[in-house]
């Protein structure tokens, strides 16, 4: 007797016919099949799970750097605006003052053409009153109130004098302080001229009459590189979410053929547990 022949007589005897037995070998097969799927389905979920966790730190990332750059473009801009605004009002008082200065100096020659005429005046008003009162000496008749009124005038003109003389002082007291301020505002001028040139590698003069700066990747002024900055931090972050987006549909169907695989295999090792048991019954 083979083997074989006594393979099916054990068979046989234990109530298992060959067909129970090939069917119990493909449902084992098929079992052991679905558990290699259902490992290697999650073999991949966790690949791009991992990848997927990765992708959410550098959306995380390209997002604070986007931030920041958008943060160092508005200071630059508002740092070139404050360039803009110094260099212009400095210009404007500028003009100002020297329009003030020629003002003072016209102002200084009419109290110095003022103060001759008082000055003129003075004399004149102290010889007609020394001429009355040697006349009044002599004639008697002339009034004290003549002299008196020489001499009211004579006072009076003495204090305008004197009160010119202090407009005079406080006159060339505000052109001193006129050429200091002219100095000082030509420097901040030549200074805000320099800083906006830094800034944006433009004068004022060349600057766009919308206001609208140019900028571009081989311009190495401050402006333009933190502009070129926030222009690629900002397409980096729109690259990044592209990519995560990718990457979530990517992890959703890999769940699902995991979700599938696992029933599938659950199902197998089920009707496997079954067919075993009604075997072991019969």
């Amino acid at each position: 007797m083979t083997i074989d022949t006594k393979m099916r007589s054990s068979l046989k005897k234990a109530g298992i016919t060959e067909a129970m037995k090939a069917e119990l070998d493909a449902l084992a097969l098929q079992a052991m099949d679905a558990q290699f799927e259902a490992d290697r389905t999650q073999a991949v979920v966790n690949s791009i799970t991992e990848k997927y966790n990765n992708f959410q730190n550098y959306l995380a990332l390209t997002d604070s750097m986007r931030t920041q750059a958008l943060t160092n473009k508005n200071t630059i801009n508002e740092l070139v605006q404050s360039a803009l605004n110094l260099q212009i009002n400095s210009s404007i008082a500028f003009d100002n003052v020297l329009q003030a200065d020629q003002e003072m100096k016209s102002l200084a020659s009419q109290i110095t053409n003022v103060m001759n005429k008082l000055v003129y005046s003075a004399e004149i008003i102290n010889k007609l009153s020394n001429l009355v009162i040697r006349k009044k000496a002599s004639n008697p008749l002339i009034s004290d109130d003549l002299i008196s009124l020489f001499k009211s005038a004579g006072y009076e003109v003495n204090n305008a004098v004197s009160l010119t003389l202090i407009s005079f002082q406080s006159v060339f007291a505000a052109q001193a302080s006129a050429i200091k301020s002219e100095q000082a505002l030509a420097l901040e001028y030549l200074q805000a001229k320099e800083l906006l040139k830094v800034l944006t590698g433009l004068t004022l003069e060349e600057m766009p009459d919308d206001g609208a700066i140019p900028v571009s990747k081989t311009d190495k002024s401050l402006y333009a590189l933190l502009h070129c900055m926030y222009d690629t931090a900002t397409a980096n972050y729109e690259t990044a979410i592209i990519a995560l987006d990718a990457i979530t549909r990517q992890l959703n169907m890999a769940r699902a053929r995991l979700n599938r695989s696992q029933i599938k295999l659950k199902s197998l090792q089920a009707g496997l547990a079954a067919a075993n048991a009604a075997v072991l019954a019969s």
